[in-house]
């Protein structure tokens, strides 16, 4: 074997520090989404990025932390002060809706979605994700008062829909097209923003 052939053998033979730590991660984000947060191992995790689990260890220090990084999510929400307020519940489903449609299964979102069940720091990440997210963009459309009145029910609204469809996948939602799905819930959306 010749050295650049030593230099490339193997999974994860050479890798960068990025290139490891981004292996990690999509190692740690399959295995969290598919077994949840209390199932998932360091040993598996490295198994799965092909390296030595210290090494999850040395990037990441812990499983708490591989977790928090893993889970880091972006809502990407659009601005919803632009939205005619007539029109804010389709716009807040479809976003939702759109962003689940096209989401990898490794989605951040879905997989603390899964693992908040059982794990109660999932659970606080969830709702701060909620908080520092939906609630600031929402509070600019709608005012703080309608938003303190309504935000945990359409969250409630919105998260289920996540849970049913994508984790659970109850045949009867699941198998509705998109846009079907959104002119059913929509409705509610706008009953609950409407108070």
């Amino acid at each position: 074997m010749t050295t650049s052939e030593e230099t490339t053998a193997g999974p994860a033979a050479r890798r960068s520090g990025d290139d490891t730590r981004a292996a990690i991660l999509r190692s740690a984000r399959d295995l969290f989404a598919a077994q949840g947060y209390e199932r998932t191992t360091i040993r598996a995790v490295g198994a799965a990025a092909g390296i030595d689990p210290s090494m999850v260890m040395r990037y990441f220090g812990s499983k708490e932390r591989l977790f928090e990084t893993a889970l880091a999510v972006d809502l990407r929400l659009p601005d919803f002060t632009s939205v005619p307020r007539a029109e804010l519940p389709e716009a807040v489903v479809r976003h939702f809706l759109e962003r689940w449609e096209a989401a990898p299964a490794d989605d951040p979102l879905l997989i603390m979605l899964r693992s908040a069940v059982t794990n109660e720091r999932a659970a606080e990440r969830l709702h701060e994700a909620f908080a520092q997210q939906v609630v600031p963009a929402l509070t600019a459309a709608l005012g703080p008062e309608a938003v303190a009145r309504v935000a945990g029910v359409m969250s409630a609204q919105l998260l289920g829909l996540a849970v049913v469809r994508y984790l659970v996948r109850l045949p009867a939602v699941a198998a509705l097209p998109p846009e079907e799905l959104l002119a059913r819930l929509v409705p509610a959306v706008r009953a609950t923003l409407e108070g």
